[in-house]
């Protein structure tokens, strides 16, 4: 039986600058991050090659609520680390500030040193606060800590203060794991952004069980306006076990199972709520038939399907919606008549086709 460790090898031997890994929860997404760790370790000497984001980052980050003091001096405490000592450029720039614009908070934040102020420690809490006057400390939700806590990483990967022994890859694991909906575009702009400014001088491996962030990181790599430079630098897989429960890193086998799942996710979201990345996936999934039928563009896949509309005018607006530049506005909710669309064109998918999921 192929084990994580070797999954890892296979991983670590990749030409390709970025990999991006697809799978179910409980898989063993975190254990291969792990065994990804131990692998490049054991090529160098015991040494760190890389940074890591997984399920153990947020153990890091722990509240201190001041119960003693009714919660007046409520704080996240830094749980000490070897990456303390890459904080110094957290403290001396904006650029924690930057990667969390992108989600909007509500609040404002101090950095604190340890006691003797040596910034060589690091940081050692963050206070949170919402009044710039008094600045009295508040308890964020558990939603906003996970968003701090990712951007707190994004920022360390951004900051460019590794040293060589430690700067020859990313591992980000599941990153949108504990975000809402609401959040997806906006995880997957972070996450293009960082590629973009370390590419190709930094491997990134991201593995994830969203299928929307997984649809989109992997439209902007292939088939984005930016594909020419990342298309044949990146590596594309599905994570998943097989009947004997047997772990395999497929790039093909596993995409008929990732057709179904994705047409799920759809069909789930048009019973319940509609983001605008779902157009994202509704042109992945239209490509995806076009290409069965031996065809190209999502346009043949719609011509099929009984449209009151012309399916070439009904491409250019899927087209459309999918694009990056929709997303940059606050709001990542569909529209009525976006959601009319939408149902329509997906219930005249599966009537048309007969897919069973």
């Amino acid at each position: 039986m192929i084990k994580i460790k070797e999954i890892a090898n296979q991983l670590f031997q990749l030409p390709q600058t970025i990999s991006l890994i697809y799978a179910f929860n409980s898989t063993g997404k975190t254990k291969l991050s792990v065994g990804y760790k131990e692998i490049t370790k054991a090529n160098n000497g015991g040494k760190h090659l890389g940074v890591y984001y997984n399920a153990y980052s947020e153990d890091l980050f722990v509240w201190d609520n001041d119960e003693p003091h009714f919660n007046e001096n409520a704080k996240l405490e830094v749980v000490y680390s070897s990456l303390n000592k890459f904080h110094s450029l957290l403290l001396d720039t904006d650029i924690l500030e930057e990667k969390l614009s992108l989600y909007h908070p509500r609040y404002k934040f101090i950095l604190n040193l340890y006691d003797d102020s040596d910034r060589e420690k690091g940081i050692k809490s963050i206070t949170f606060f919402v009044n710039d006057e008094t600045k009295e400390a508040i308890k964020i939700s558990r939603g906003e800590e996970r968003i701090f806590i990712w951007c707190f990483f994004l920022a360390l990967f951004d900051s460019g203060s590794w040293t060589e022994a430690q700067n020859a890859h990313f591992f980000i694991d599941d990153p949108v794991s504990s975000m809402d909906e609401h959040n997806i575009f906006t995880t997957a702009e972070s996450i293009t952004k960082l590629i973009d400014s370390t590419y190709p001088k930094k491997k990134i491996i991201l593995t994830t069980h969203h299928i929307g962030l997984f649809s989109i990181l992997a439209d902007r790599l292939t088939k984005g306006h930016k594909s020419s430079k990342y298309k044949e630098d990146t590596a594309i897989f599905l994570l998943e076990r097989n009947a004997k429960g047997e772990l395999k890193l497929n790039n093909q086998n596993g995409a008929f199972l990732f057709h179904l799942h994705l047409l799920k996710t759809l069909d789930d979201a048009a019973n319940t709520e509609l983001f605008s990345y779902h157009f994202v996936l509704l042109r992945q999934l239209l490509e995806n038939i076009s290409s069965f039928l031996g065809r190209g563009g999502i346009g043949f896949a719609l011509s099929q399907i009984e449209l009151e509309e012309d399916p070439n005018i009904v491409a250019e607006r899927i087209n459309s919606l999918s694009h990056k530049d929709t997303y940059k506005t606050q709001s990542n909710k569909m529209s009525e008549p976006e959601e009319t669309m939408f149902r329509d064109i997906l219930g005249q998918i599966i009537s048309t086709y007969k897919f069973k999921f």
